[in-house]
């Protein structure tokens, strides 16, 4: 891998908080390697400012509701980080498939607004995906989603009025995080989860945001590893040097 350098790149991103104050959680079963066990430092914040959430992911961090938190794996180093070059990136046949495909979408970005419209695709979303690990409820739906101490927006696609996907990215002013996006599965032909990134970085690109961070890499992990389709990409490795991803 070719190692990357531009003008945020130092020696290492500085702390943003006191080191001290993390915790580390308990070790559990991997959500992304079977028959692994994770473990993860975190912590939980209010507020923070402009800036200190892209030092922290340039740290391994991200984000869930109020809490911050980064794989640290006894023995593993498979979560890392990966993130979008927005100027240089160019579509594959199948992304350029989607995008013209979902030209019929209105697409809003504004704060994050919880509605009861928006819940219940999020619901029909976690059935669909037999994802049993998140909850669905009101309440977690707000807390996962809906509260964020960052400045945070929400980019919604409609078709005629009706939400057919919502997704949350977090703000920064030299990067944006893609945080979770659900969609109605009725309009999974439209694959509107690849849509969602398409339509992020085609958004910062006229921002002139020069990254898109989207959340884990890990290279064994169907779900995971698909972000390596929006290239050039980035990954973070353990020594805290971002390189590119060679074409594989």
């Amino acid at each position: 891998m070719e190692t990357v350098q531009h003008p945020n790149d130092g020696p290492g991103p500085r702390w943003p908080i006191d080191p001290a104050s993390l915790m580390h959680g308990p070790a559990h079963p991997c959500s992304y390697l079977a028959g692994r066990w994770a473990e993860s430092d975190w912590f939980v914040a209010s507020q923070l400012p402009a800036g200190a959430y892209h030092s922290l992911m340039d740290l391994n961090f991200r984000r869930s509701g109020a809490l911050f938190y980064r794989a640290a794996c006894d023995g593993c180093q498979e979560c890392k980080a990966i993130r979008v070059a927005v100027q240089e990136f160019q579509p594959n046949r199948s992304q350029r498939r989607c995008w013209r495909r979902n030209q019929d979408i209105t697409v809003s970005v504004g704060p994050p607004v919880p509605t009861e419209d928006k819940l219940e695709v999020y619901q029909r979303y976690l059935r669909d995906r037999h994802d049993r690990e998140m909850g669905g409820s009101w309440s977690e739906f707000c807390a996962f989603l809906y509260n964020s101490p960052l400045h945070t927006r929400e980019v919604v696609y409609r078709q005629a009025g009706q939400v057919l996907a919502a997704g949350i990215v977090d703000v920064e002013p030299h990067a944006v995080s893609t945080v979770y996006c659900y969609y109605d599965p009725d309009a999974s032909g439209r694959a509107l989860g690849v849509f969602n990134v398409l339509w992020t970085i085609d958004w910062c690109r006229r921002k002139q945001v020069p990254y898109v961070y989207l959340g884990y890499f890990v290279r064994e992990c169907n779900k995971m590893n698909y972000k390596a389709h929006y290239r050039p990409c980035e990954l973070l490795e353990p020594d805290g040097r971002w390189r590119r991803m060679a074409d594989e």
